[in-house]
């Protein structure tokens, strides 16, 4: 055992690690550091078996320390292999004979439910994705009258006005009002990208009363409200209020503790602040909720908190990057940078973590894949360190499909000891060994509510080597060895709480009592 933390080392390592705890977390997952896994990849097989390995991997998830799971999108997309970006009916999640199926590419809602109350009985929290800038696959066409506009500045129209046949009709034949009555018309939009009646794709703005591209939204393209498909009008009225009741509703029939927020920099960002308020005051629940801004540019990021009243987290785009960068960069990145414009380093109490994700995965339009050899490296950084709310990519820990040149290879072998790291050691007061372009490393010194915590970490993109760190007295003594077993070397902690740690080359070695 260890020997007893002084209550000043407890006071502080227990406010450092506040921030890792997402805030719908069981009072049980509490104790144990907070460890979200994105679970799902792009290329999964169309099988509806998902909901199914979900539900059967439920203690397994909680053995390896992940205290919540952020699914897929749940709802009918615009067909059965849809990965449910390409959002049809939000209250279908598997239930009604839609687009040519009943269930999702993931398994029926039936399925879903008893995966969810599965991870529940383990103690995970699981986190609904929401997917509600845009709805896809319209049951009819509709004549409405429309611009075109610039595609790289869409404030700019460059045509007169026409009428165009637009898919903005959907009233859910398969569902009819169940759950819902509302029924989707052109005037609930901003914009397509198709033209049914010449076949033709350009971005078009609908024009009517009061109609406009909505904002606060990202800058790009001159404003980047379009993205795909039928574009929501969060400025209607009746949008605003559907949209709030659908985050209600999914919240309660699915039993969520939170939500990721899909494509938010194409979403007016008021809105977003409003739907959040809106639905925790209305299902009584905290509900965790992160937030895609993905932009490599900490200012964007940071601005979009400001202007969503800092209801949300968000993911750390610009820590992906930079991971990117350092794994593709033949050992020649200053690793001295890794931090360096990011959310964990500006803000990290609102930072989720991610080493990659379906988006950045092999074949996928942002893709920005970080190489294999680093995952390992980047995962100790994110999963030991006491900032940032870490999210494990499925992808990475169980391997993706697709063809060969999208596969990624199960890293399973390598991030078990790091999650066991995360899990059990990785607690108490920090110190940053950020000092070296080749070699960075850092400590916890452990906390009395975790016996045996405490861990030290190096990293290296370089040639291996070693640093003396410094881990507390209270570990004086003490022999700690590398759980990762890339080094079969022991480190003796001596009489003032320093130990010389070392570290191969091109890798990761996390030392622990």
């Amino acid at each position: 055992m260890k020997k007893g933390r002084r209550l000043l080392s407890l006071i502080v390592a227990t406010a450092m690690l506040l921030p890792m705890f997402g805030p719908g977390m069981t009072a049980e997952a509490a104790s144990t550091n907070g460890t979200m896994m994105q679970y799902f990849e792009w290329y999964l097989p169309n099988d509806g078996a998902h909901w199914n390995r979900l539900n059967s991997d439920a203690q397994h998830l909680k053995d390896i320390g992940v205290t919540s799971v952020w699914i897929p999108p749940a709802h009918k997309g615009t067909q059965q292999n849809d990965v449910g970006y390409g959002a049809y009916d939000l209250y279908d999640l598997g239930e009604f004979n839609q687009k040519g199926t009943v269930r999702t590419k993931y398994g029926t809602k039936s399925q879903l439910k008893n995966a969810i109350t599965s991870l529940h009985q383990k103690n995970i929290d699981v986190y609904g994705d929401v997917v509600m800038n845009h709805k896809g696959g319209a049951d009819y066409t509709e004549t409405v009258t429309a611009v075109e506009v610039n595609s790289s500045n869409r404030n700019q129209v460059v045509s007169g006005e026409y009428q165009i046949e637009a898919w903005t009709g959907f009233n859910f034949p398969g569902r009819g009002d169940t759950y819902s009555s509302f029924d989707w018309k052109w005037y609930h939009f901003d914009g397509t990208d198709w033209d049914q009646s010449r076949s033709l794709k350009r971005i078009y703005q609908f024009k009517g009363t009061g109609k406009a591209w909505d904002w606060t939204v990202s800058s790009e393209n001159g404003n980047y409200d379009y993205l795909m498909y039928a574009d929501l009008d969060f400025e209607h009225p009746e949008v605003a209020s559907e949209m709030k009741k659908w985050g209600t509703w999914y919240a309660n029939e699915l039993n969520l503790d939170g939500f990721r927020l899909d494509a938010v920099k194409h979403i007016k960002h008021s809105y977003l602040s409003d739907w959040i308020t809106s639905v925790r005051q209305d299902t009584g629940k905290e509900m965790f909720t992160v937030a895609e801004y993905w932009k490599n540019d900490l200012g964007a990021i940071n601005d979009y908190l400001q202007k969503t009243n800092y209801t949300q987290s968000v993911f750390d785009v610009p820590l992906h990057y930079n991971f990117h960068q350092a794994s593709t960069s033949s050992g020649s990145y200053d690793m001295r940078n890794l931090l360096n414009g990011t959310v964990m380093g500006s803000n990290p109490s609102k930072a989720v973590t991610i080493v990659d994700n379906h988006d950045s995965q092999p074949g996928q339009a942002l893709e920005s894949t970080v190489q294999s050899w680093f995952k390992p490296l980047a995962y100790a950084f994110i999963l030991t360190r006491g900032q940032g709310y870490p999210s494990v990519f499925y992808g990475d820990y169980y391997g993706t499909k697709g063809s060969s040149s999208y596969e990624i290879p199960a890293q399973q072998a390598k991030l078990d000891p790091l999650l066991e790291a995360r899990k059990s050691f990785a607690y108490g007061t920090q110190h940053d060994y950020l000092n070296h372009q080749d070699i960075i490393g850092w400590t916890r010194e452990g906390d009395a509510s975790h016996a045996n915590s405490g861990l030290a970490t190096l990293i290296t993109d370089g040639p291996g080597g070693s640093k003396w760190m410094y881990v507390g007295v209270q570990n004086a003594g003490e022999t700690w060895n590398d759980i990762t077993g890339n080094k079969s070397n022991s480190v003796k902690i001596n009489n003032d709480g320093w130990g010389e740690f070392h570290v191969n080359g091109g890798s990761v070695s996390v030392y622990v009592d």
